[in-house]
C-alpha cells in the first residue's frame, strides 16, 4: 500500500505574489522609477543644457550648422581611417577592395568638409532639403492608406506630411542663402524639444 503524502509536506507558491507566476512585472518598473528619481538631477542638468545650446543654436542658426559640418568632417575622417586599419588588418577576408574603396570615400569626404565647410554646408543642405521631401510625401501616403485603421490620427499625420513638404520647400527653394541657416535651425529646434523632454521627465521624477 502506498503511502499517502502529507500536502503540508510540499511548499506552496504564492501566485498572488510569485512574479514568475503571476505575471506581475511591477518589480523591474519600480527599479527603473527608483534609478530615475535618484538621478533626476543629472537629466535636469543634461535638459537645460540642450535648452541652452538649442536657443543658441537658434539665434546664431550659421554658427551651428559650420559647427555640424565640422563635426561631421572629423567623423568622417576618423571613421575612414578606423576602416583602412580594419581593412589592411584584414587584407586576407573577403570584399578587401569594396571595404578600402568605403574607407578612402570616407577619407576623403572627411577632407572636404574639413577643408571646404562651406561647400559641405551647401551639400548637406541639398540632402536635408531631398529628405523632408521624401520623409513628407511617405507620411501622406502612409496617412491617406491608413485612415480608416488610424481614425482621428491618420489627419495629424497628413498634417505632419505636409508640413515636412513646405519645410523642404523653404529650404531648397532658398538656397544657396538657406544653406546658412537651415541645418543650423534644425538642429537647435531638435535639442530645444529634447532638453525640454528632459526637463519635464526630471521634474516629474523628482515628484515621484
Amino acid at each position: 500500500m502506498c503511502p499517502v503524502a502529507n500536502l503540508s509536506d510540499f511548499p506552496i507558491r504564492n501566485n498572488a505574489r510569485d512574479p514568475l507566476v503571476s505575471g506581475n512585472d511591477d518589480a523591474p518598473t519600480s527599479r527603473e522609477a527608483t534609478a530615475l528619481r535618484e538621478r533626476w538631477l543629472a537629466y535636469l542638468i543634461e535638459g537645460i543644457l540642450l535648452v541652452v545650446l538649442g536657443a543658441a543654436a537658434i539665434v546664431v542658426p550659421n554658427w551651428a550648422t559650420l559647427t555640424v559640418t565640422i563635426f561631421l568632417g572629423w567623423l568622417f575622417l576618423v571613421s575612414g581611417f578606423a576602416g583602412l586599419i580594419t581593412t589592411f588588418w584584414l587584407k586576407r577576408a573577403p570584399g578587401f577592395w569594396w571595404s578600402l574603396l568605403s574607407a578612402v570615400l570616407a577619407v576623403g569626404a572627411g577632407v572636404v568638409l574639413l577643408a571646404r565647410p562651406a561647400q559641405g554646408v551647401l551639400t548637406l543642405t541639398i540632402v536635408i532639403g531631398a529628405y523632408f521631401l521624401a520623409e513628407g510625401v511617405t507620411t501622406i501616403m502612409y496617412a491617406l492608406e491608413h485612415r480608416r485603421e488610424l481614425s482621428e490620427r491618420w489627419s495629424w499625420m497628413l498634417f505632419s506630411g505636409i508640413l515636412d513638404i513646405l519645410i523642404s520647400f523653404l529650404i531648397i527653394s532658398g538656397l544657396p542663402g538657406s544653406a546658412e541657416w537651415a541645418i543650423g535651425l534644425l538642429v537647435g529646434i531638435n535639442l530645444l524639444f529634447g532638453g525640454s523632454t528632459l526637463i519635464g521627465v526630471a521634474l516629474a521624477a523628482r515628484k515621484g
